[in-house]
């Protein structure tokens, strides 16, 4: 039984984590794990169409991520400050759950002012609540309507890369931080399986009849907390917005019932459609919040495929892809993957288990 943290670390070297998105979306690398054989393949990643066939699904994340990193100064001093958008907590008031930095300046009662380039002050916060160490609730002092309101924070905002990307933002991460298919705004980091998929690659997965069926999951902060607890019984996930439409469970359940394959893109998929299981062991359409954490030994009911990109050791990500496709093979795979030279999180190349 593997419950314990310890048993999912490995040494990754720095090297390995890609600080930039491949020139082309499907042209990343991909590593085929075969669950049945054990054999590792190494292809590129656009060849997945030859895994799939006429009446198979794939589980799409369409969440999309917004620009939830900004940049202030505090009243008074003019300190800088970085306000990092969690989540909004309640959409008439405009109240927001955020993190701060340097947080030990920041207090109840300070106001946080944000300007453009020309230092004009678009927006105007007043922190109302301490939360955590460097959590926050502010609310945003803006008369405007929703859309405009909507429209500074997208102005003023910064793509929120992950800190292991050790950079500054650049224009291209606003497009390539961001899957194709991203529809619904409230994720504060990308669903990184579904960037390594291109309209063309769509198109032509479309073409050999493979269904597709969209899924809700707003990313946050959690599913990248460190774990602190060496039995993982013990680790709490926050919990994280999910919602899959009864237009999702048609697809999919179509699919198993015709023996057909059911891919989850992604371990944020693969998180909702498991918090959304009915008791015949089939999807049913659901809305609500998830701290669902799944580590080994684990029983899936939906999928039985899944595209993932290469995680953090020790992290909710990399156990969940130990749950699925087996402790010993995965950690092979990583293995693998590192003596080969793949390149890991976010911008990193994929991997497909089956």
């Amino acid at each position: 039984m593997r419950t314990k943290l310890s048993q999912f670390n490995f040494n990754l070297p720095s090297k390995l984590i890609a600080q930039y998105p491949n020139e082309s979306r499907d042209e990343s690398r991909l590593m085929v794990v075969h669950r049945d054989t054990g054999e590792i393949e190494h292809r590129v990643f656009k060849d997945v169409l030859e895994y799939f066939d006429d009446g198979d699904c794939f589980i799409f994340n369409n969440t999309k991520v917004f620009p939830a990193r900004l940049y202030g100064r505090k009243e008074k001093t003019g300190a800088n400050i970085e306000v990092f958008l969690l989540r909004e907590l309640n959409h008439e008031t405009r109240l927001w759950d955020v993190l701060v930095d340097p947080a030990r300046k920041i207090r109840v009662g300070n106001k946080l002012y944000f300007s453009d380039k020309d230092d004009n002050d678009l927006l105007v916060a007043e922190v109302v609540d301490n939360t955590t160490s460097r959590g926050r609730t502010i609310r945003f002092l803006f008369d405007g309507t929703e859309d405009e309101f909507q429209n500074e924070l997208n102005y003023l905002g910064n793509t929120p890369l992950p800190k292991y990307i050790n950079r500054e933002v650049e224009p291209i991460d606003k497009e390539r931080y961001q899957t194709i298919y991203a529809k619904e705004l409230g994720a504060v980091a990308a669903p990184t399986a579904g960037l390594h998929f291109s309209n063309e690659l769509m198109k032509r997965l479309e073409l050999k009849g493979i269904n597709f069926a969209e899924v809700t999951l707003h990313v946050g902060l959690g599913t990248f907390r460190t774990i602190d607890v060496e039995d993982l019984s013990k680790h709490k996930m926050d919990a994280e917005y999910f919602k899959i439409t009864e237009q999702a469970t048609t697809a999919v359940n179509k699919a198993a019932a015709n023996k057909k394959r059911v891919c989850a893109v992604g371990t944020t998929s693969m998180r909702a459609i498991e918090s959304a299981v009915s008791a015949e062991s089939t999807l049913k359409p659901a809305e609500g919040w998830t701290n669902k954490f799944i580590f080994p030994p684990y029983e899936f009911s939906i999928a039985d495929a899944m595209i993932t990109n290469f995680h953090l050791p020790k992290s909710s990500l990399m156990i969940m892809v130990c749950a699925f496709g087996g402790f010993d093979l995965i950690m092979k795979a990583y293995e693998e993957a590192i003596k080969e030279d793949y390149n890991f999180y976010s911008y990193g190349d994929a991997m497909l288990i089956i």
